[in-house]
């Protein structure tokens, strides 16, 4: 059996991993995109970074949710990677500020 190397990351890019797995329309292959590392390796810097019962709390709100997998999104994606259709470019946001 292939061993899989465990790749190392700094304490700020565990932070930013983490982050980005419980937000919810944050898709592993965002975070493979960005870190190089599959859904599974993602799982296991979860288990091994989390106390117990928060993992197990994040595993069963991300198992089988269609926004965390790029293939079950029901819509497109353009352009941009990983960012919202609805999102504006900063150089050309319209919205008035209130006053």
């Amino acid at each position: 059996m292939k061993e899989r190397e465990e790749k190392t990351f700094t304490a700020r890019e565990l932070d930013r991993i983490i982050e980005m797995a419980w937000e919810d329309r944050t898709t592993f292959d965002a975070i493979n995109y960005q870190f190089g590392i599959s859904e599974r390796e993602v799982i296991d810097i979860m288990r091994r970074e989390m106390k117990p019962s928060s993992f197990r709390m994040w595993r069963a709100r991300v198992q089988g949710r269609a926004t965390k997998h790029e293939a079950k999104r029901s819509y497109e994606m353009d352009d941009a990677r990983f960012k919202c259709s609805r999102q504006k470019h900063i150089t050309h946001n319209k919205i008035s500020k209130r006053r």
